[in-house]
């Protein structure tokens, strides 16, 4: 398709060095864009720029860090004379268990990166590019910002949170700016391990599409919200999550094996 055509675009990834952040930089890449990929260390963010390949770069760059977000910017725009797309992928979760047994220190942490972060990045590439020559933005949230689960209320409140602010800067960029997110459901990824890796096969039999998700199939979707092909779409939380936000697709198909 033609409107997935990214060629001379910029792209800035966050929390990019693995998952679901470095699929998305190569699906930018593969589709002509040039990516600035960043992460907390220099050393992980050169790596996954090299896998990359083509004109990618790293950046060191926490993301709740304003002096590098602002670097990482105005480097970015340097080398590449633009600042197109920006994918607010970097989070974090700290906290387990119920939200009255949260400390202080993580409800911060929690709300800083996976809050605050897509909210500074977003206005620093809108006042340094974006407001003036267009541009589009995706927040990385989570399906759990849709729905109630046991331990892991902090981090579903903080994406719930962002997926009403994705909402806010929508409407505040436009017309210049498009701004969506996308929420994932259990992906293979270092962060989500924990709801899959000593129990995949449960979770995929729950499943309607009878898997967990790849960090490609995030990935493609994000290329997708960039481009020109998503051009009247913004304010949107697009689910890519095969089904588990249904619910529990085991006993339709056990319905359907007794034939009732």
């Amino acid at each position: 398709m033609a409107g997935l055509d990214l060629t001379g675009r910029t792209a800035i990834v966050t929390g990019a060095s693995r998952g679901i952040g470095l699929a998305v930089a190569k699906a930018i890449a593969a589709a002509g864009g040039n990516v600035v990929l960043t992460s907390r260390s220099q050393e992980s963010a050169d790596a996954a720029a090299a896998e990359v390949g083509g004109t990618a770069i790293g950046i060191a760059a926490h993301a709740v860090d304003e002096e590098a977000a602002r670097r990482c910017v105005d480097v970015t725009l340097d080398r590449f004379g633009s600042l197109d797309i920006l994918v607010n992928n970097a989070g974090t979760n700290p906290s387990f268990g119920p939200i009255i047994d949260q400390d202080h220190a993580r409800f911060a942490k929690t709300f800083d990166v996976n809050l605050w972060a897509p909210v500074l990045w977003t206005g620093l590439v809108t006042k340094a590019w974006m407001g003036e020559h267009g541009g589009a933005v995706v927040n990385t949230a989570s399906i759990g910002g849709m729905a109630f689960e046991a331990n892991i209320g902090l981090y579903n409140a903080s994406k719930a949170a962002l997926i009403h602010v994705t909402k806010q800067l929508a409407l505040e960029l436009s017309p210049k700016v498009r701004v969506n997110a996308v929420a994932p459901g259990v992906v293979r990824t270092k962060l989500a391990e924990a709801l899959w890796k000593e129990h995949e096969q449960a979770v995929s039999a729950s499943t309607a599409l009878g898997r967990i998700g790849e960090p490609e199939d995030i990935a493609s979707a994000v290329a997708f919200l960039v481009s020109d092909a998503a051009s009247w779409i913004t304010g949107e939380t697009m689910v890519i999550d095969g089904g588990q936000l249904l619910g529990d697709a085991l006993p339709f198909r056990q319905g359907a094996q007794l034939g009732v």
